[in-house]
């Protein structure tokens, strides 16, 4: 299991539903990501750079019927940073619940 260890990189939330969608697969062709959360190409790509940057998510062109293809998976790497973000957000979670349970 991965440390709970916030990480800003994937907080952002559009990072973080994008590692999370990629999480569930094994890659995702990127229009499927882009019409999935509702952004523009230019947003995803930003996005996605700075994940590839990291080494959390990689890029791969694909041909296929004379269209060029992009497709995006999430890294080892990216899969043990957003377990580890997801743990301390959980850990976090608890103690707002531990606290508000106390005041009660």
């Amino acid at each position: 299991m991965s440390e709970a260890v916030f990480d800003e990189l994937i907080h952002a939330p559009r990072r973080l539903q994008i590692c999370a969608m990629l999480a569930a697969v094994d890659s995702m062709e990127f229009s499927t990501v882009r019409e999935t959360l509702g952004v523009s190409e230019s947003v995803l790509s930003k996005h996605v750079k700075v994940l590839n940057s990291a080494g959390y998510v990689t890029m791969t062109k694909a041909t296929r019927s004379s269209h060029i293809r992009t497709w995006l998976t999430l890294t080892a790497a990216g899969r043990d940073a957003l377990a580890g973000h997801l743990a301390e957000l959980r850990r976090i979670a608890e103690l707002a619940t531990a606290v508000h349970d106390v005041q009660d």
